[in-house]
Formats: structure tokens, C-alpha cells, sequence
């Protein structure tokens, strides 16, 4: 154990680190896109056939293939990676918004008007909070995808775990996939852990005695 960890512990702290940054600016940018599209669309429903397909197209684009485009357009930089890992994230949050915004029971809406609150007010004060544990649940699912796919960052030299899962793959070397895959899988936990004690935090309390009804 030892040596194992004076052979790769430094690389390993370096990659995990690498990983963690794409992971979460990644989410970060994803997130706040997803949100303020969804939200748009929850306002103009009829744009969602037209804007939902379209992003659509980017989720069934293998990640290894959008990254390598945007690698000739951009270069060998983390702004590729962070580009690409961005536009995979903000899809679930986007589809999220929209949809808990939309399925909101319209007689909390027309409690709202009646208070007379303009769009805004319903909006952060009645929509937002009630759409919330599904808008989280679509950050969780981008957060996971998200450390997953920042694993191709390796294909290109922009390091992150995946330098251990390729250079084991190639070498047929388990020991250094395992080194790559378990770090990565225990970043998904602890993030999704963090985005739970978040969904709680942000949940209005009625919801958590017993939903909107």
C-alpha cells in the first residue's frame, strides 16, 4: 500500500483535483444555462418543440466525438472540456425547469394573481420554490453524468481521472483503472450527497409534510 501510494498518490491528488474542477464549473455553467432556459420556455411553452429536439441532438453526440470537434475548433484547452461537459449538464436541469414549472397546480398560480404578484414575484416566490425538488433532481443527474464524462477530458491531454482508466485500458493494467474508477465513483457520491442536503435545505415546508396537495 505503501509503495502503491508513493507511486501515484501525487498524480492521483493532482488528477482528482483536475476532475473536481471540470465536475463542478461544468455544473456550475450548465446549471445556471438549464435554469434560465427552462424557465424561459415554461413562459413560451411552444418553443419547446423546437428547443427541446435541438438539445437533444447534443445528448445522443457521443462525448468522445463532441469533445474531439471542439478540440480542432478550440485546441488542446479546458475550455474545451468545460465547453462540451457544460452543454451535456445543462440539458437535464433545462428539461427539469421547464417541466416542474408546467406541472405546478395552476390554483397556486391563481392564488398568486389573485394576491396580485406580477410575473416576477409568482415567478421566484410561488413557481421556483415549488419546481425546486425537480429542478434538483436535474442537477443531481447532471452532476453525475457530468463526472462520468469528464473522464474523456483524458483523450485530448487535459488530464482528470481518466488518465488512469485510458493508461490502464491500454496497458491492461487493472490496478490503474481501479485507481481512476473508484476516486471518480466516490466524487459522484459525495456530490450527489451535498445536492441532497441542498434539496432539503431549499424545499418549501409544505412539500416535505406532504407534497403540493
Amino acid at each position: 500500500m505503501r509503495e502503491l501510494i508513493n507511486t501515484y498518490g501525487l498524480a492521483l491528488l493532482k488528477a482528482l483535483g483536475i476532475h473536481t474542477v471540470y465536475v463542478l464549473v461544468s455544473v456550475a455553467i450548465g446549471f445556471a444555462i438549464g435554469l434560465i432556459v427552462g424557465i424561459l420556455l415554461s413562459r413560451k411553452p411552444s418553443w419547446s418543440t423546437v428547443v427541446l429536439p435541438i438539445v437533444s441532438i447534443f445528448q445522443t453526440i457521443p462525448g468522445l466525438v463532441f469533445i474531439g470537434v471542439l478540440f480542432i475548433w478550440i485546441g488542446m484547452k479546458p475550455a474545451t472540456v468545460i465547453i462540451a461537459l457544460s452543454v451535456y449538464a445543462m440539458f437535464p436541469v433545462m428539461k427539469n425547469t421547464y417541466t416542474g414549472i408546467l406541472e405546478i397546480d395552476p390554483k397556486y398560480i391563481d392564488t398568486a394573481n389573485g394576491c396580485g404578484m406580477t410575473s416576477t414575484q409568482r415567478l421566484f416566490q410561488v413557481e421556483l420554490p415549488l419546481a425546486m425538488p425537480t429542478i434538483i433532481a436535474g442537477l443531481r443527474m447532471a452532476t453525475v453524468y457530468t463526472v462520468s464524462w469528464a473522464v474523456l477530458a483524458a483523450m485530448i491531454g487535459l488530464g482528470g481521472l481518466g488518465d488512469f482508466i485510458y493508461q490502464g485500458t491500454y496497458t491492461n493494467n487493472n490496478l490503474l483503472i481501479l485507481i481512476g474508477a473508484i476516486p471518480a465513483a466516490i466524487l459522484a457520491v459525495v456530490l450527489t450527497s451535498i445536492i441532497d442536503l441542498l434539496q432539503k435545505k431549499v424545499t418549501p415546508k409544505g412539500l416535505k409534510k406532504g407534497g403540493r396537495s
